[in-house]
């Protein structure tokens, strides 16, 4: 199995303060080559048998996704679902020391990771990728309180052309009213309101092994990828022990991993 080496374990106090401040924290070139590339081998070979749990664009129907599943482009992948059971390389990697302890100093000393949300590889693809509006991740969440915490690991370049997230900063700590959403819980950008929330978007360029870590009420986008080459990011949520699930949610129908 593939060595995981780092050579940091934890963030600086000043790293910390960064993320609590800004809700997103970029981790550069944290997760080594030989991991990424492991990570990146397994998402091509499941991408080309269309192996395992996959959600299609045409399933969503975001703006530039594909009519439906028998359109021309229907079965793009949006993603490869349940990426911990994937390979044996996605359970160690959250498991490691470098990730664990930054995790702990986010949320404390106690850290679980949810199966049921995330836990898979985007994997944005070119012509029938779409759109993804402004949302928090916990628009359909149910846990006791909505402090969880989500890594975005990427497996190559991200930026601008090829679909990299949009962060709105510091709106972990802002509460938006209801009718400033939509009826999927997006940011409405038609809502002269929002739009001096919306002139603070921050793109989140990223490298292969670069990590952000972001809290799961930060607002965030992405446009589709325009680029010629499939985008693929590895991306898993984590909680705090006590932030327990709410019985009879979707948030409770799965088992979790406690790694520390």
């Amino acid at each position: 199995m593939t060595a995981i080496v780092s050579n940091t374990v934890e963030f600086t106090p000043l790293e910390v303060e960064a993320f609590r401040h800004d809700g997103y924290f970029i981790a550069r070139g944290l997760v080594p080559s030989d991991c990424i590339d492991t990570m990146r081998r397994i998402t091509q070979r499941d991408l080309a048998a269309h192996q395992g749990d996959i959600e299609y664009e045409a399933e969503l129907s975001y703006p530039g996704a594909p009519e439906s599943l028998d359109a021309d482009g229907g079965r793009t992948a949006r993603r490869l679902r349940q990426a911990i059971s994937r390979d044996p390389i996605f359970a160690k990697l959250v498991k490691e020391p470098f990730l664990v302890k930054r995790l702990e100093q986010l949320l404390g000393p106690h850290i679980v990771m949810p199966l049921a949300h995330h836990n898979c590889i985007m994997t944005k693809q070119p012509r029938f990728s779409s759109d993804t509006g402004w949302h928090q991740d916990t628009r359909y969440w149910n846990f006791t309180t909505g402090d969880l915490v989500n890594i975005w690991i990427a497996l190559g370049e991200e930026n601008l052309h090829n679909g990299c997230l949009r962060v709105l900063q510091g709106t972990h700590h802002e509460r938006a009213e209801r009718y400033r959403l939509d009826d999927e819980l997006f940011l409405r950008k038609d809502l002269e309101e929002n739009q001096p929330l919306l002139e603070r978007a921050i793109p989140v360029e990223l490298q292969a092994g670069d990590v952000l870590f972001f809290h799961a009420r930060c607002f965030h986008s992405a446009t589709r990828n325009f680029s010629a080459e499939s985008k693929q990011s590895v991306v898993f949520t984590f909680r705090a022990l006590e932030n327990r699930p709410i019985p009879g949610t979707k948030s409770a129908q799965w088992p979790e991993l406690l790694l520390s």
